[in-house]
C-alpha cells in the first residue's frame, strides 16, 4: 500500500505555493489527442515512475510491467523507488518554483490521499487525461465509487485508478456458523457471544476504520460525512448513534472492552490463538496469505457486510511538467488492462484487488480472474460487494478524539 503523507505536509505545501504565487492552472490542460496519436508519440520514451519501493513483490510486479512496455510499446520504464511519496511531490513543486515547465524529472507517480489533494490544489498535475485511455472505461465506477473520488477529493480525470483496498472480516468458520452481515447485527452477535470480538484501539488504522464503518451505517444522514465537519452541533447529531452503539457493544467485547489490541497483527494473533472468532483486515487476500504462512488456521474464511464496506483506491498520476507524458499514459492504460489487473490480483504475485468491473469484460477477460488461485479465504470480486466511500478526514479526527475521551484507559 502506498504511504500517505500527514496532513501537515499538505498544509506546508499549500503555504509554500501560496507564498511563491503558484496558484495558476496546470500546464498540461485536457488531453485531446486520439489514443493512436498518444501511442505513436510514446515510442522511444523513457518513463520515470516514482513509486514506493518497500515491498519486493510490488517491485517485481513493476519490473514485469516494464518488460511488457518495452516489448509491446517501445517504452522504457524506470522504477524510481521511494521511501515516501511526498519526496516526489516536493521535487515537482521545486521544479515549478524554478520555472521548469517541461522536461521534469518525474513522469508518473503512484499516489493517494493527501498527496493527490495537495498536487491538485496547487495545479501540479497533467490532464485531465484518463478519458483518453481505452481501458478507463472498464473500471467499476458504479460499485467502486472511490475510483472517482480520492478521500473525498474528486479525481476529475487527473489520476488513473490502479488498485483497491477494502475492509473485510476474517472469521473462524469452525466456531462461527452465521457471521453478522451489518453493523447492527454485529451488536446482536456480540451480545450472544460475549468476549469473542474486538477491534484495534484507535488511532490504529483498522480500529479507526471500524469506527468509520459503524458511523456510516448508523448516522441519520451519512451523505454529510462526505463534507468537512461544519460545527460541533452537527458532530453531536451525526455521531450520537455511534456512541450509543459502542456503549452497548464494549461490555461484550474481548476482556469486556477494558483493553484493545494495538493493531491488525495483534488482532490476527488473537484469532489464531482462539481468543476471538472475528477479526478485521483491509486487504481481501490477507487471510489467505496468513493461512499459507501458518499464521491462521485453515478454517478461517472472510465475509463483508451486505450494504458494503469502506474501501479506497490507489492511483497513478502524471505531473504537469512530465517529460514523457505520452509514455506515462501508455503505462497507466496498461495498468488498468484486464491482463495487468489479473496478474496483480493473483496472491502469488501481489494479491491487490482489481478496479475493473467484471460485467464490462469479455468472456475471455473474465476468465483471467475466474481462474486465479484466490486462496482458501479470499472472496471473489463479485462477492466483495459494494465499496463505501471514506468519510472526509475531519470526521475521522473528531471521532478518534472522542473515542479517546470515552474509552481509552
Amino acid at each position: 500500500m502506498i504511504r500517505r503523507r500527514l496532513p501537515l505536509f499538505s498544509m506546508l505545501l499549500a503555504a509554500l505555493a501560496t507564498a511563491l504565487g503558484l496558484s495558476g492552472p496546470a500546464e498540461g490542460g485536457t488531453e485531446t489527442r486520439t489514443w493512436q496519436e498518444i501511442v505513436t508519440a510514446a515510442k522511444g520514451q523513457t518513463v520515470y515512475w516514482n513509486a514506493w519501493g518497500g515491498d519486493e513483490r510490488i517491485n517485481a510486479y513493476i519490473a514485469w510491467v516494464g518488460d511488457y512496455m518495452r516489448e509491446e510499446y517501445d517504452v522504457t520504464l524506470k522504477h524510481v523507488k521511494l521511501a515516501d511519496t511526498a519526496d516526489a511531490v516536493s521535487r515537482v513543486l521545486a521544479e515549478r518554483t524554478a520555472g521548469k515547465k517541461e522536461d521534469g524529472s518525474v513522469d508518473l507517480i503512484w499516489i493517494n490521499g493527501e498527496n493527490f489533494a495537495a498536487m491538485k490544489k496547487q495545479h501540479l498535475l497533467y490532464g485531465p487525461f484518463t478519458q483518453a485511455l481505452p481501458n478507463f472505461r472498464l473500471v467499476d465506477f458504479e460499485n467502486k465509487p472511490s475510483t472517482l473520488v480520492d478521500f473525498t477529493v474528486p479525481a476529475d480525470g487527473l489520476e488513473a485508478p490502479w488498485g483497491m483496498a477494502k475492509l473485510n472480516f476474517p472469521y473462524d468458520s469452525a466456531r462461527v456458523e452465521n457471521p453478522p452481515r451489518s453493523i447492527p447485527e454485529f451488536l446482536d452477535w456480540a451480545e450472544a457471544h460475549p468476549g469473542r470480538f474486538t477491534y484495534p484501539a484507535p488511532p490504529a488504522f483498522l480500529g479507526s476504520t471500524f469506527l468509520k464503518q459503524a458511523l456510516i451505517e448508523l448516522a441519520p444522514d451519512p451523505a454529510f460525512l462526505q463534507q468537512p465537519v461544519a460545527n460541533d452541533a452537527q458532530v453531536e447529531q451525526l455521531t450520537r448513534p455511534l456512541w450509543e452503539y459502542l456503549d452497548r457493544l464494549h461490555p461484550n467485547l474481548w476482556r469486556g472492552g477494558e483493553t484493545f489490541p494495538s493493531g491488525g497483527p495483534a488482532q490476527r494473533q488473537l484469532l489464531d490463538d482462539g481468543e476471538i472468532d472475528i477479526s478485521l483486515s483491509f486487504n481481501p487476500a490477507e487471510a489467505s496469505s496468513a493461512i499459507a504462512n501458518k499464521l491462521l488456521p485453515e478454517t478461517v474464511r472472510t465475509f463483508v457486510l451486505d450494504k458494503g464496506t469502506i474501501g479506497n483506491t490507489h492511483f497513478v498520476a502524471i505531473p504537469f511538467n512530465a517529460k514523457a507524458a505520452e509514455g506515462a499514459m501508455v503505462v497507466a492504460n496498461f495498468l488498468m488492462s484486464p491482463k495487468a489487473q489479473a496478474v496483480k490480483q493473483n496472491p502469488e504475485a501481489w494479491g491487490d484487488p482489481t478496479v475493473l468491473a467484471m460485467s464490462k469484460l469479455s468472456d475471455g477477460q473474465r476468465h483471467l480472474f475466474e481462474t486465479l488461485p484466490l486462496g482458501l479465504a479470499t472472496l471473489s470480486p463479485e462477492d466483495l460487494g459494494p465499496t463505501l466511500l471514506e468519510p472526509h478526514p475531519s470526521w475521522m479526527t473528531r471521532i478518534e478524539a472522542e473515542w479517546q475521551k470515552r474509552y481509552a484507559r
